[in-house]
């Protein structure tokens, strides 16, 4: 049984309504014990009874079948006195989740996981955003926002194990917000690592706000032209809305069968990015202040563009892999080689940068989303919805791709 669900203001709330029938593929689930209103349960702090609670777990790096469930996982432990411990009720698959369950970032990713003398790697849990219930917390959390038995929305940083794949995720209180009422317990677990993705891609990398863009919550960037390329997936839906909020002028690529939704979402002009003839319209609205690349081209696709750009900023950089392929030194030495390379054919025929992106944990960029979705100017828009037991098939989806929006699971 199929089902999405969008909140917004009329308008949008009927466009997105709209394109949910043509072009959504929910698996609806339903879940005892999921908070959907907002409001504050009481704290479930575990106890010696509950000392073993369920995840999925990753014993080598491969395909979707090396993940495994299991009821007998420790519940993880507060670490450090800013650190918290939540419940998660609902979770999300990110295409960082399917990269890392192949072994993307190992070397690095490894390295800063793993605690002094101990090289240990295995067994991983995945997941990095969620939403649920904040049960315990450390001694050195003083924020009055953050209250026991709280409904909260959070992240968990990259190379943090375990993640939010299981009942239960620890991390530190900078990764954690009261979750916005405005949202389900589903459409919050759909936002943060997109939409941080985002915002560090336009704001840090882009410095489309300039420093106080980068530092603050203040957003930015009115009158500024930007083009998304892959406008209908997690990093893209949200882009949009995030920049359309701004005052700046968007256009998206997508699909031709998602056109109609991404324009809904703000888009000022949409194309389909198969059409030759359609791409070539792109050119009438250069040059461009940022080209994002939330379609996976990388850097190498900017000089392959016909118009010109002052910034083109991915999120698929070469960083981590080329240390996987190279090790530490000579893989430092080839990102720069790469980015460098890479720069002077963008610069000589298009006349603007190649910057790459990055997601990045900032409680202020977690504010910032906060404020747009209380303002009712960002909405999270759910591909497919999935119970925990179905964490494979959420997997398979994302595996597919041509997502229209975000993979949720619920717990």
């Amino acid at each position: 049984m199929q089902s999405t669900r969008y909140n917004g203001v009329i308008w949008m709330r009927q466009c997105v309504l709209h394109a949910r029938r043509t072009y959504s593929v929910s698996a609806n689930v339903t879940s005892a014990g999921n908070n959907t209103t907002g409001e504050h349960l009481p704290p479930t702090t575990p106890t010696k009874s509950l000392e073993k609670m369920r995840g999925w777990q990753l014993h080598s790096y491969g395909d979707i079948d090396e993940l495994l469930l299991s009821d007998k996982l420790k519940i993880p432990q507060i670490r450090s006195s800013n650190e918290c411990l939540v419940r998660v009720r609902t979770t999300a698959v990110n295409p960082i989740d399917l990269a890392m369950l192949r072994g993307y970032g190992a070397t690095v990713l490894n390295k800063l996981r793993c605690q002094p003398g101990d090289d240990i790697e295995f067994p991983l849990t995945l997941g990095r955003e969620f939403c649920g219930e904040l049960v315990q917390k450390g001694m050195g959390v003083t924020s009055h926002s953050l209250k026991l038995g709280a409904r909260v929305w959070g992240v968990v940083p990259v190379h943090a194990s375990p993640g939010a794949h299981a009942e239960y995720v620890a991390v530190p209180s900078y990764c954690l917000a009261p979750a916005p009422k405005q949202l389900d317990d589903s459409e919050a677990a759909s936002v943060l690592y997109a939409g941080l993705t985002a915002w560090s891609g336009l704001y840090i990398s882009g410095g489309l706000g300039g420093p106080c863009g980068a530092t603050t919550a203040a957003g930015g960037g009115a009158h500024k032209r930007i083009l998304v390329l892959g406008g209908s997936g997690g990093v893209g839906t949200l882009a949009i809305q995030i920049l359309k909020s701004q005052g700046a002028q968007v256009l998206a690529t997508c699909s031709e069968n998602a056109v109609e939704m991404v324009r809904c979402l703000g888009a000022d002009f949409v194309v389909d990015y198969k059409s030759s003839d359609a791409m070539d319209e792109l050119c009438k609205f250069a040059p461009y202040d940022i080209v994002l690349d939330c379609a996976g081209h990388g850097g190498a696709h900017a000089s392959e563009l016909k118009f010109d750009f002052r910034q083109y900023i991915t999120f698929s950089s070469p960083l981590l892999a080329n240390i996987d392929q190279q090790g530490l030194g000579l893989g430092a030495i080839k990102n720069m080689v790469d980015l460098v390379q890479t720069n002077v054919k963008s610069l000589t025929q298009r006349g603007g940068m190649v910057k790459w992106g990055f997601f990045n944990p900032a409680p202020h960029g977690i504010a910032f989303l906060e404020q747009l979705v209380r303002q009712r100017k960002l909405i999270p828009l759910i591909d497919s919805t999935f119970s925990f037991e179905e964490m494979l098939k959420a997997f398979e989806r994302m595996k597919c791709g041509h997502l229209r929006g975000k993979i949720v699971v619920k717990l």
